[in-house]
């Protein structure tokens, strides 16, 4: 579904990543992550995609299949920050569940918390509380 030519410059991020694990249904369009450090106007042209530009370290993408893809943990933290609650919450759920890719909710509590001046931070704390609820002790 990502086009060959833009394949290498991209990561499959948020919710689109989140379907690549199994944890959220397949997405209308496509969220694609590009670092800062590259140029991103020549990939606006991409129908069915949506970019975000952002800052991505060493640990926060994975490669699977050939996709680059966000680690699950950045996943997570990406879904709690910017995506509205009826859409995070069983995302959220659905990646905490399945074990195997690690992401735990003490872990995405501090990424959460020690993200520097983002916008929805309150939010995303808030999101992640009411998942410690529903959660058995």
């Amino acid at each position: 579904m990502i086009p060959p030519p833009i394949r290498q410059r991209v990561v499959a991020g948020r919710l689109t990543a989140a379907w690549v694990y199994g944890c959220a249904q397949e997405p209308d369009r496509l969220a694609l992550l590009v670092d800062a450090s590259r140029r991103i106007s020549s990939l606006r042209s991409t129908r069915g995609c949506t970019f975000h530009e952002v800052r991505l370290g060493a640990l926060d993408v994975v490669s699977l299949g050939g996709l680059m893809v966000s680690s699950p943990l950045r996943t997570a933290l990406d879904i709690a920050l910017h995506v509205e609650s009826d859409r995070a919450l069983p995302v959220l759920a659905a990646l905490l569940d399945r074990t195997e890719l690690g992401v735990r909710l003490r872990l995405l509590r501090l990424a959460v918390e020690a993200s520097p001046r983002v916008p929805h931070k309150k939010a995303a704390l808030e999101r992640l509380a009411i998942l410690e609820t529903a959660q058995p002790p």
